[in-house]
């Protein structure tokens, strides 16, 4: 641009180039009018020849403008000056992310989960508010000082490949490093395909290198299709291995093996962060055992003649202790493995039982008919005193009661015969 060209519609002074790619040229610009610092993007002659895809970009840069949020970078103007045409929008104090990436290296595991979740927490928005940027990689992504993340260039290159379709590889795709494999195909990008190249991000911030390599475009495209995902540990072990899972999941090759959004990555990637923080806070609580296991023990419930089949002697258990002795059923209650003290001997009475004899001998069992009310309990386990087959009456404690109490009065009368007769003295004597 000539010096006769600094200025922009009157408004817009170009103070110094900041950057430049396939589509534009970035400048530091002074906005006349409003008396604020802004960055001009001056696309390049060759796309703005093209009637449709001005009409597109500036429809793309109206739906862009409309997206407030602290990630993205805001655009506050599109116009043109002659055959100009350019783009205003926040200026940045910082660089890309590619920058930092080439003079550090890997970074540490903390900051590349706050980059990351910045990144997430921009591009999802846009996916909520119907926007693919289908051209994410760290050249555009800006970081403050304060590590803050500002995504740009939404929507340019998706009015580029909707339009100029021959112009993707040469111009949009001048870095296919960050292509997802659909997008390799030459399909329309989506939102998981924007997962997709946060996952290379993601990849290359923890490593400090790409995962795939090519001599050209044609061979990168191919490596992002047909060759298999690496994981994070086969180039930095150090990297905890969920966080290298997390990673792998979204360079899947399918996309629908990806999260679908930018901002469900975002809410695992968080998820992810904080669990990790918890074991190193000081003022954080010991942690508690985890409760054993609940033993599922139905409770005890005594069969009825009608719903219980025959049950064999071999199999007689004896009868579950009482609801008031054990306590309710608890599935929370730990159940101690020591062995227990051994029970009394239950008392035996006379009348011989069929354990008594020989295994040979024993008689197959037959099931008892039902006993009237208040004999038989339905306890398969419970041993009679007295043979049921008897018509010998059993005693009833109840006579004896009466007996006593009988016997007792007759005492208690002839005691108060001498009181009465020292009375009938007393008043008549």
């Amino acid at each position: 641009m000539s010096n006769n060209e600094t200025l922009l519609n009157g408004r817009y002074r170009l103070i110094s180039q900041q950057g430049s790619g396939g589509m534009a040229v970035i400048y530091k610009a002074q906005d006349l009018l409003l008396g604020r610092t802004v960055a001009v993007k001056v696309l390049r002659p060759s796309l703005t020849s093209d009637p449709a895809f001005m009409t597109r970009f500036r429809n793309e840069a109206r739906s862009v403008a409309n997206l407030n949020h602290p990630n993205i970078v805001t655009v506050h103007d599109v116009g043109n000056d002659g055959s100009t045409q350019y783009i205003v929008m926040e200026f940045v104090e910082g660089q890309d992310l590619k920058k930092i990436i080439k003079a550090e290296g890997a970074l540490s595991v903390d900051r590349t989960l706050k980059l990351a979740i910045q990144i997430c927490s921009g591009i999802g928005f846009a996916h909520r508010a119907g926007l693919v940027h289908a051209d994410v990689k760290p050249q555009n992504i800006l970081v403050t000082r304060g590590d803050l993340v500002k995504v740009t260039d939404f929507g340019i290159a998706q009015a580029l490949s909707d339009t100029q379709p021959g112009e993707r590889q040469s111009v949009v795709w001048g870095s296919p490093h960050y292509f997802a494999p659909e997008q390799a195909r030459g399909e329309k990008p989506t939102p998981a395909s924007d997962v997709y190249s946060i996952g290379i991000v993601l990849f290359e911030l923890l490593t400090g290198r790409l995962p795939y390599v090519g001599t050209n475009q044609q061979e990168l495209a191919l490596a992002h299709i047909r060759e298999q995902v690496p994981s994070v540990l086969e180039v930095n072990p150090n990297v905890p291995e969920t966080l290298a899972q997390i990673v792998y999941k979204v360079m899947s090759k399918e996309p629908s093996a990806r999260y679908r959004m930018a901002d469900q990555l975002g809410h695992v990637l968080e998820s992810y962060r904080d669990r990790g923080r918890e074991p190193t806070m000081s003022n954080a609580p010991a942690a508690s055992p985890p409760p054993a296991s609940p033993i599922n023990i139905p409770p005890y419930r005594p069969p009825t003649p009608e719903s219980q089949p025959p049950i064999p002697f071999s199999q007689v258990q004896p009868p579950a202790a009482d609801a008031s002795r054990r306590g309710a059923a608890d599935p929370t209650q730990r159940y101690s493995l020591a062995p227990e003290a051994p029970a009394a001997p239950l008392k035996r009475s006379n009348v011989p039982s069929p354990f008594d004899r020989a295994p040979e001998q024993a008689p197959p069992y037959q099931p008892q008919p039902s006993a009237p009310a208040g004999g038989w309990t339905g306890n398969t386990s419970r041993l009679y005193s007295r043979p049921l087959d008897t018509d010998e009456p059993i005693p009833s404690a109840f006579d004896a009661v009466t007996i006593a109490l009988a016997v007792l009065a007759f005492f208690a009368v002839l005691c108060l015969i001498p009181l009465y007769i020292a009375v009938f003295q007393a008043r008549f004597g």
